[in-house]
């Protein structure tokens, strides 16, 4: 069967130059595009450039060895098929190989024939997973779903994984800095999920005062506490059979931990001031801009409630390690912003260049701010780079450098150390505090999440710098 059009390359992994040459000739005959590699360490780096739809491996290799060459396509891409080779005498390996997530295996010598129908079905199931992922993706969007703009692979890797998530009912643990689009990856694994019927539920632990969270989120009798005047449902009762999306998990008091973990264990708990135990049918989401794992190691965190979120993670990548997908998603911003204001621009070169340059420390939700901005104020047909106003963040260590004072020399360093040592930190937090606040528009809790510290911590530093 001849090769369709968008199929992707195949990888193959063969130290001998004859072997890989015949083999290159049957697959390239069938209208296959192949990229070679002679040992472990250029195939993980093909793997990496390359983005092959099918791995076809030696398992026997002069430098690693094919089983090195699977872990590393598996943990690339869980979906990547791979099929290995090796002699007749050694199919035990072969038998290992597929027990580690090999798709099939091949004994030398290897027959043409048998080949190409080995790599016609490996892609045909390749083939039908993109396309099943396509089709939820489409019904998903017709169910309200949030689109997810991106070519980057570390982007399409966690989309795929966010599909496998979804088709679950596993606890799901989304980490990131903030900005990167947890909530949006969050919604979405609900809109693909089983429960996309049921009801989504949000709430942002970091926003909300400790003494108010434990009722927020599993209600109150009423009588509970001056003020209580009738009963409340709380938020795990309102996302019964749905979807419950605990934002800035990271940042969830000890004194709550350990009701969460029970809620999510036992899926029951008590509204606060009551003796009835509520059972529910709740999929928990979670997301931090945390590294929960150091906050255990601190001993911050409760080891067991941190695995009991983590039990399907995804990871989002930062928009400065993904800059091929800054001119798609800006273009993506630009065109919705106009539709909404019924305007017409375009993004010039010169504003693209500006935007590959800069930092995006807010990530993807600074980018959006950004065009919006530039689509309001822009009053010609293009946006350009003057429209931006990125300049004051491009670079700043190079900046720095080339001033004729270096920075040492505005500090001062009078009196004891721990004296000096104080007023410096205390001079960064403040000077922090106020860049945040203003790249946030004053808002104090989008400035808390830019520090990536709680709101009520953010809040004190503000009083204490009389930045409220």
């Amino acid at each position: 069967m001849a090769r369709r059009q968008t199929d992707p390359p195949i990888l193959l992994v063969e130290d001998k130059d004859s072997l890989r040459a015949m083999l290159r000739h049957a697959l390239e005959s069938q209208g296959h595009v192949v990229i070679e590699a002679r040992d472990q360490n250029e195939a993980v780096e093909a793997l990496r450039t390359g983005r092959p739809g099918l791995v076809l491996s030696d398992l026997r290799l002069t430098e690693g060895d094919g089983f090195g060459v699977l872990r590393a396509a598996k943990e690339l891409d869980p979906e990547l098929p791979v099929v290995v080779m090796t002699a007749y005498g050694s199919i035990e390996d072969a038998v290992e190989a597929m027990k580690e997530g090999a798709l099939d295996f091949l004994a030398k010598p290897v027959d043409p024939d048998h080949l190409l129908l080995l790599v016609e079905r490996a892609l045909s199931q390749r083939r039908l997973i993109t396309e099943n992922i396509l089709l939820k993706e489409e019904l998903a969007q017709r169910r309200g779903a949030p689109q997810i703009v991106g070519e980057d692979p570390r982007l399409k890797q966690v989309t795929i994984a966010m599909h496998r998530a979804a088709a679950s009912d596993a606890t799901v643990l989304i980490e990131g800095e903030s900005g990167t689009g947890k909530e949006l990856f969050a919604r979405a694994v609900h809109a693909l999920s089983p429960r996309a019927d049921g009801p989504f539920v949000a709430i942002n632990c970091a926003a909300i005062p400790e003494t108010l969270l434990e009722t927020e989120l599993f209600g109150h009798e009423k009588g509970a506490f001056t003020g209580a005047s009738q009963r409340k449902p709380g938020k795990f009762e309102l996302a019964h059979r749905g979807t419950l999306f605990l934002d800035e998990i990271g940042d969830l008091p000890l004194t709550l931990q350990a009701k969460i973990l029970r809620a999510l264990e036992e899926k029951q708990f008590e509204r606060v001031g009551g003796t009835t135990l509520l059972h529910v049918d709740v999929r928990v989401v979670a997301a931090t801009n945390r590294n929960l794992k150091a906050a255990v190691a601190a001993r911050q965190y409760r080891e067991d409630l941190y695995f009991r979120l983590s039990v399907f993670p995804i990871t989002i990548p930062p928009l400065r390690e993904r800059p091929g997908d800054i001119a798609l998603l800006a273009r993506y911003f630009v065109e919705r912003f106009c539709r909404e204001l019924r305007k017409k621009v375009v993004l010039a070169p010169d504003a693209i260049d500006a935007m590959q340059a800069y930092s995006w420390r807010g990530n993807v939700r600074e980018l959006q701010n950004c065009m919006e901005r530039a689509v309001i104020l822009t009053d010609g047909d293009s946006i350009h780079a003057r429209h931006l106003n990125l300049t004051s963040h491009l670079h700043a260590p190079l900046a720095a450098e080339a001033r004729s004072t270096g920075p040492w020399d505005e500090i001062d360093l009078s009196g004891s150390l721990a004296d000096a040592t104080k007023r410096v930190l205390t001079e960064v937090e403040r000077r922090k505090c106020t860049q945040a606040l203003a790249e946030a528009n004053g808002n104090a809790g989008r400035a808390a999440e830019i520090l990536q510290v709680s709101y009520k911590v953010f809040l004190q530093k503000a009083r204490d710098f009389g930045l409220g």
